[in-house]
């Protein structure tokens, strides 16, 4: 068998075109060769993270709520109802930007009567500008909503996550008084424990609403807690010597806010429209107090003779309302890992 000549490595030819440019490089291919690259393409290649080894700079690994942020700012659903619920607070707070009357000024002469230049929305039946009535009334549903929200996740939070951190006979008790609350119809609650308060602040309202509302949150958050409690780095943080308290403030709890923190986003809505209600049996907020329950309550009887007086209060509260289960579906899809 005749012998091979010795391997000789070959002279690169560059054809007919000549040398190549100085804006090509020679970058190896992994497999003994080269080829050519533009100089962009080859930088590019040098800075990949983790490069051709994996040696580069690793990128930080996101979080749940930077991926949540992310994906919230690309739903349009979100950026919506963000940004009707921004307009409702501001109005709400600065309620003289765009309207600079009162809501309580009155002209009898003028009751019932329709739309008019600089009454868009017309009068009621005591002739008070339904536009005003309808500006300051944002205010009062909105504090009533947040402020039931608040006191209904702190207390549901904070009671279901004991529970469900520590469990035996006091998850037990817990279970069967959420049980007993959930037996409550809340309407019928409301009639029965507002119809003997005389207030005229929105404080007995909210307070029964927080007194009804904690056991739902409660018992999610329990169940929260239960899950994230059973992870790898709390049984690590365990096994550190880290105290009870330091493991709920610094490992649990936010990991197991997610959920209540959906539930509360929705539940803003459902607290807006309950008090809305309750005010419409008359047991809820009263005169003169300016609520959209207490003017859609009024305007019940005229609804054949004057239908804007139903109109307008009834459509701000729908859009409120329907802002803020928007905004809550929006959150609760950015927040669950299992529909991602």
């Amino acid at each position: 068998m005749p012998e091979q000549p010795p391997y000789e490595e070959e002279e690169f030819h560059h054809g007919p075109e000549g040398p190549p440019p100085e804006d090509l490089a020679i970058a190896p291919t992994g497999f003994g060769g080269t080829m050519d690259l533009g100089s962009s393409e080859a930088e590019t290649l040098e800075k990949t993270p983790g490069g051709p080894e994996g040696t580069g700079p690793k990128e930080k690994p996101r979080s749940l709520w930077s991926d949540a942020w992310r994906d919230l700012r690309r739903n349009p659903v979100f950026i919506i109802s963000g940004l009707v619920i921004l307009f409702l607070v501001v109005i709400s707070i600065w309620p003289s930007l765009i309207t600079d009357q009162s809501p309580l000024k009155c002209d009898l002469s003028k009751a019932q009567q329709g739309s008019q230049p600089g009454h868009p929305f017309g009068y009621d039946g005591q002739g008070c500008d339904v536009y005003t009535r309808t500006v300051y009334g944002t205010r009062v549903s909105i504090s009533v909503g947040v402020l039931a929200t608040l006191g209904v996740a702190l207390l549901g939070s904070f009671l279901g996550g004991l529970a469900g951190f520590y469990g035996g006979v006091g998850d037990s008790v817990l279970s069967r008084i959420t049980d007993i609350f959930f037996a409550i119809p809340v309407v019928l609650g409301g009639l029965v424990l507002l119809s003997v308060v005389t207030s005229n602040t929105i404080w007995p309202v909210v307070g029964f609403m927080i007194l009804l509302g904690w056991p739902q949150v409660s018992r999610i958050a329990r169940g929260s807690v239960i899950t994230t409690k059973e992870n790898d780095y709390v049984h690590a943080a365990r096994a550190l010597g880290a105290s009870n308290s330091r493991m709920m403030l610094r490992h649990i709890t936010p990991n197991a806010v997610a959920p209540v923190i959906v539930v509360a986003t929705i539940a803003l809505g459902t607290y807006i429209s309950l008090e809305a209600t309750l005010s419409y049996l008359g047991v809820g907020l009263k005169p003169p107090t300016v609520s959209w329950g207490i003017d859609i309550s009024s305007a019940s009887a005229y609804i054949r003779q004057a239908p804007h007086m139903l109109l307008w209060p009834a459509g701000a509260l729908a859009i409120t309302v329907l802002a803020f289960i928007m905004l809550g579906d929006a959150v609760r899809d950015a927040l669950d890992p299992k529909l991602r």
